[in-house]
Order: C-alpha cells, then structure tokens, then sequence
C-alpha cells in the first residue's frame, strides 16, 4: 500500500512540475513548470493566435464581461487556487467535462478554489452576450465567467485548444495544464495538492462521485470512427455533392447516390459560407455517412428570435430509438437557437448508419457535427 502511495505521489509531483521530495514535505521549495500538452484523439482546437502581449492572470482584466461575478484580478486571486476553463458552448468536447468542473467548483469552493471559465468563442454567433447568458444558465455553469470575444486571454496564456484546464497556485504560477477530455482523477488530485500547498487543512480526499447524463455522457471511444466535420467551406472535408462547393453563392445541391463513411452532401438551394451553410428555400437536406453512438449538429436560425422545423431520417426511417435529445421517436424537431443539437444517440452495437436531415423552413445556418 505504501508503494501505491508513493507512485501517486510521484505521478503527481511530475503532474504539477515539483520535485518528490517538496511535494512530500516542504512545498515551498518547488520550482514549478508547466506539464508537456496532452493531445487527445478529435482535440477541438485553433491555430496559434499572435504572441501575448500580457500574462496569464493579468490578462482577466481584458475580459469583454463578466458573469456570475464581479470582474476578477490578479492581485484579487492571490493566496487563491485558481483554475482556468476555456470554453466555447458548442464545444461538444469542453460539454463532456462540464459535469467534472462543475462538481470541483462546487466542492472546493470554500477551501479556496476559485474556477473560472473563460468562453472564447469558435463561431461568431458565439461573441452574442445573450447567447452566452443563455448557455451559462441552461447548462448550470455557477462559477465565474470571463467573456473572451477577442481571444486576448486565450492569447495571454498562449492557448489553443477547447476545453482547456490550467492550474494555477496560490502564487499565480501555472502549475499544470490539461488540453482535451479525461484525466479527471488526476485533475482533482492535482487541485487538492495545490490546495494543501496553499495551508488548507482537512481537504476531503475522496474525489467527487460524477454521473453525466444526456448530451454531457462521456463519448463511446470504441466505437467512434467519425471525426468532427465543419459545414463551412474554410474547413469542410469530405463533401460529396456533384461539382463541389460554390463559396459564397446560392445553388442547387444534389444528393448523390452514395455515401462512403464520413462523407457528407447537400441537397437543395443552400449557400456554404465560410463558417456555415445557410438554407435559401424550405426542404433542403443534409446527409451524413457516420459510425458513432452520438451525432450533434451545431445550428440556428439564421434571424434570432425565428424557428425552424426539421425531420430526421437513419437509413431512411423515421430514429425511433435511436433519436437524440432534441427529437422525438418521429424524427421531429425544431431549431429555436444557436446553439449544439444532439439528434441521433444509438444504442448497441453502435454500427456505421446514414443520417438526413431536411427543414421544412428556410433561414437555417448549419456549422458542424460533431460525434461521441
């Protein structure tokens, strides 16, 4: 038992960049660095940014807003453990760790743990206040949110990816960084040793009992064989539809015969754009070939305050068992917000199937899928 012991401390130590030796006894003696970056298969990212120009907590200060807060500061966050969340609410990825830094801000928050999620935004629609309101509420995200519209904290800690975790001491220094999904016992380790570091006393070292539900499940790793896909024609792969992608103009798509795996076609009056398809005239179709327990569309109207209604079609038929959160067993739906739609969750075995969807209405943007 005490070799155990001694391996997760090691494992730790080598986690938040202190020697053994410190970590066991004096912590006040570490020279911390940041941990190499995790890469973890579908990483939901965006190239380097320009340098910073400000350091990591000081930055906060940049923030556009701020909810479920006043506006925080480095010199107010001293002698506090702080970890950074970088979010987007159509991050598929960033929603299935939510219910694990929901559950350390909540636990942790009188021990002196201060989480902070920065939302910088992918899709333009994302920079909207309300629509981050709206997100911040539906999803219960309690803690303090810093609105990042221009990416200058995510360019201050020289960040890239969604979700993002970096943990930082009670003397302001990263001590860890995690990019991507998993590693949440880890994670919570690494909060209660720096936690302890900071002189809080009778942490309680049983990791919190997390249970995700809905569209915050955890992926099936083993069987998702289809990576995100972006409808835009910026960063679109594998179209399908005859005579490729006319960019920036209206045309008529076609379906074509077949669909290879991850494969994607547009039938109908549609113009791609370079974040979006948008649907010029009702009954447009989207199909998908794709192996995955779940399939999430990111998509909206293009007009705030409109609707659209829209039918799912698996191979054909109306999902039945198979339909998502956001359809009923008849494969009907409506699209009120900009917002990640979870339409298609199968049951096992999980096998390679073909996804339509048509709209029934016109003014509907259409910007990824994205599986788990």
């Amino acid at each position: 038992m005490k070799a155990i012991k001694l391996l997760v401390v090691a494992v730790l130590a080598t986690a938040i960049g202190v020697p053994i030796a410190g970590f066991v006894g004096d912590m006040s003696v570490a020279q911390p660095t940041p941990s190499p970056g995790l890469r973890v298969p579908f990483l939901h990212g965006l190239p380097t940014g320009p340098a910073a120009v400000e350091s990591g907590l000081a930055s906060l200060e940049r923030a556009n807003e701020w909810l479920n807060s006043p506006p925080l500061t480095a010199s107010a966050l001293r002698g506090k453990v702080v970890l950074i969340d970088f979010w987007t609410y159509t991050c598929i990825n960033w929603l299935r760790t939510l219910p694990y830094v929901r559950a350390w801000a909540e636990k942790y928050k009188d021990q002196g743990l201060v989480v902070i999620g920065v939302h910088a935004p992918e899709f333009a629609f994302e920079k909207d206040i309300n629509n981050v309101r709206s997100a911040v509420k539906t999803m219960r995200v309690e803690h303090p949110v810093a609105v990042d519209n221009e990416h200058v904290i995510w360019r201050a800690f020289k960040n890239r990816y969604w979700p993002a975790l970096y943990f930082i001491d009670s003397q302001g220094r990263v001590r860890h960084h995690h990019f991507g999904e998993g590693s949440y016992e880890q994670s919570e380790m690494i909060i209660q040793e720096l936690l302890a570091e900071a002189g809080n006393s009778g942490i309680d070292r049983e990791l919190a009992s997390i249970d995700p539900q809905g569209v915050e499940a955890a992926a099936d790793w083993g069987s998702l064989k289809s990576p995100e896909n972006y409808v835009g024609y910026e960063r679109t792969q594998s179209f399908a539809s005859a005579g490729g992608v006319v960019l920036d103009k209206p045309r008529m798509y076609e379906l074509p015969a077949r669909l290879r795996l991850n494969e994607w076609a547009l039938s109908g009056d549609w113009t791609v754009k370079a974040q979006a398809a948008v649907l010029n005239k009702p009954n447009g179709r989207i199909a998908y070939r794709f192996h995955a327990r779940d399939l999430h569309l990111v998509m909206g109207p293009a007009e705030p305050g409109t609707s659209a209604r829209f039918r799912v079609r698996i191979d054909g038929q109306a999902p039945g068992a198979t339909h998502g959160i956001d359809v009923n067993e008849q494969g009907d739906g409506i699209v009120t917000g900009q917002r990640l739609y979870q339409l298609i969750r199968q049951p096992k075995p999980v096998t390679e199937r073909q996804f339509e969807i048509e709209f029934l209405g016109s003014g509907v943007e259409v910007f990824a899928f994205t599986f788990g």
